[in-house]
Order: C-alpha cells, then sequence, then structure tokens
C-alpha cells in the first residue's frame, strides 16, 4: 500500500493520474501482469517512444516498478504495479517518522515443519529431492529462491533495530504466494495463515496453485506444469489492525505484538492441518514469479514523547 502521508506529498501522484493514457497504462499492467514496454505500447495504441516519458511519470510517483529481464528477444524492460492500493492522509500526523526496511531470502527460514508435496530449489537446481521434508535442513537452503509444501509452516527472523526511544507504528510485510497443489490447478483454494511473534494474525485465501502461465523470472530449466507464478500480497500491522492488501482480517494491532524490547521479530506463514482450506503454500523469491524480490519487511516508526521513552 502505497501511504502519502500529506496532501502535498501527493502532488506527484495526483499529476500522473491526470491523463487518460497514463490510466489506460495502469489498467493494462493491472488487468494483465508484469508486461513488456513494447506490450504495453501496443495494447494502448501508441508508440515505444511516446510510452516512456508515461512509464517514468508513473514509476517516479511509485505506481509502477521497471525491472530488467532476459526473454527470448533478449534483455528487456518489464513493467508490473507496484502499490495496488493508496492511502492519502489528508490530516498530516504529528511528529517526524523513520523508516526500516530489509529484504529476506525465501530459504533463510528459522524454522519449519513442512509436509509433502513439498521441495524447494535455487535459481539454478532443485535442493536434494522433492516430497522428502528432510532437504529443508539442507545448509543450502539459505540459497533458495521458491519453496513449496502441502501443509506446515516456514517461520523467519526479522531483526529489531528500533531504539527505547522509538515507538513502532506499523509493520509491512509483501510477498509473492500461492497454493501448493500436486501438479498444479487453476483451483486449489488454500488458507494461508500469518504469525508474528507468536501472535495469529488471520489468513488470506489463495485461489489457486498457477501453473498454466510461466512466471516472468522463472529460470529456463524450471519445469513446466509446476508452479510457476503467485499473486502479490502486502501484509500490514498497525494501530488499526491487520490488513492484506488493505483490506482488515483481525483486529490484531500493532501494540499486541511485544515486538518493543525484543532483538528480534518471528515471522511465521502457515498452512495448519485445521484450516478450512489445506491447499498448501508456495512462496516465490526473485528468481521465480512475477515479482522480483523476496520478502520485503518495511516498519515504520517516530520518535516516543519524552516522558515515554524508557530510560
Amino acid at each position: 500500500m502505497l501511504h502519502l502521508r500529506s496532501l502535498r506529498e501527493s502532488l506527484p501522484l495526483f499529476r500522473a493520474l491526470g491523463s487518460d493514457v497514463r490510466i489506460r497504462i495502469l489498467e493494462t499492467v493491472a488487468q494483465n501482469g508484469p508486461l513488456h514496454m513494447s506490450a504495453i505500447a501496443s495494447a494502448v495504441g501508441i508508440t515505444d517512444g511516446a510510452l516512456t516519458p508515461h512509464i517514468k511519470m508513473l514509476e517516479d510517483c511509485g505506481l509502477l516498478s521497471i525491472e530488467v529481464a532476459s526473454g527470448a528477444h533478449g534483455v528487456q524492460k518489464v513493467c508490473r504495479i507496484k502499490e495496488e492500493r493508496i492511502l492519502v492522509e489528508t490530516r498530516p500526523e504529528d511528529g517526524e517518522r523513520s523508516v526500516f526496511e530489509t529484504e529476506i531470502g525465501v530459504g533463510q527460514y528459522t524454522a519449519y515443519e513442512v509436509y509433502p508435496t513439498c521441495g524447494l530449489a535455487t535459481g539454478e537446481h532443485l535442493i536434494g529431492e522433492v516430497d522428502d521434508p528432510r532437504h529443508f535442513a539442507s545448509p543450502e537452503r539459505t540459497q533458495a529462491d521458491i519453496l513449496w509444501f502441502g501443509s506446515g509452516y516456514v517461520e523467519y527472523m526479522v531483526p529489531n533495530f528500533l531504539t527505547a526511544s522509538q515507538e513502532l507504528l506499523e509493520i509491512q510485510l509483501s510477498m509473492e504466494l500461492c497454493s501448493e497443489a500436486p501438479g498444479s490447478a487453476e483451483h486449489w483454494p488454500s488458507d494461508i495463515h500469518f504469525h508474528i511473534n507468536g501472535r495469529p494474525l488471520g489468513f488470506w485465501t489463495s485461489p489457486a496453485d498457477f501453473g498454466e502461465t510461466p512466471g516472468v523470472y522463472n529460470p529456463k530449466w524450471w519445469f513446466r506444469g509446476w508452479n510457476q507464478h503467485g499473486l502479490f500480497k502486502l501484509l500490514s500491522v498497525n494501530k488499526s489492525g491487520t490488513f492484506i492488501d488493505g483490506m482488515r482480517i483481525s483486529g490484531v494491532r500493532i501494540g499486541d505484538l511485544n515486538v518493543e524490547g525484543s532483538p528480534n521479530i518471528n515471522f511465521r506463514l502457515s498452512v495448519p492441518e485445521t484450516a478450512g482450506n489445506v491447499g498448501g503454500l508456495t512462496v516465490f523469491g526473485r528468481s521465480f514469479g512475477n515479482y522480483h524480490q523476496d520478502i520485503k519487511v518495511r516498519m515504520s516508526c517516530r520518535n516516543k514523547a519524552p516522558n515515554t521513552a524508557r530510560r
């Protein structure tokens, strides 16, 4: 979610949206997934040269991201929607904010318990054999760029660099996820649950294990019919509750997570056997799927009032 904290900060966004051509560009990319620049120009009905300044304006205001990908016709620029929801504050909050950002590799989990079907792979090869959970303990797992399992969990450790004088306002985690079916299935719902520091946050139901359309960043050796891409999901916890892509999924608030004073934050993704839809989980890293990223973490904080800061 793109969060703009004042109307003045939002001016570049308003200017970018004040064009029918740029609106059509956003609609095209949103409806068809990540696209090469030439495909966007053709769909919108303008030349590649005319498209370039529009793309730059949308990138500058944070609505699109541009990445370089190798394809059949050489290296090409790929555009994708960077933010699917926008929040504009008409009344800015008091106090100066600071932001900590990091990215955690898909294979850098610190705890796991998984059940077949399951497996993991780097951008170059499979790690061990599929459907054997023992390979999730392989030292090579830290290099994994995709992992999948039928039920169970993986847990990641997020460093907590907040000081005693800072108050955590929001934590956001973005990632590419889908279900895990034996083979693949375009209708395979799975309830993917989220936890922070052992606190259940709620769940999101993935609709499918997408195996028909190859992911933009999949390596050439990746098997057809296996998981190809997921959906980009943004999990956020703030003072109002817990949200997926801006939609509230529970009343758990940032103050319920016991983050202050803890050196690390534990983030768990799970598909428990007790879920309504036990359809597995696939987590995509930067070498697979449609989004060139691992698990991104963004923590927003501000300085406490002097009389509330711990000594």
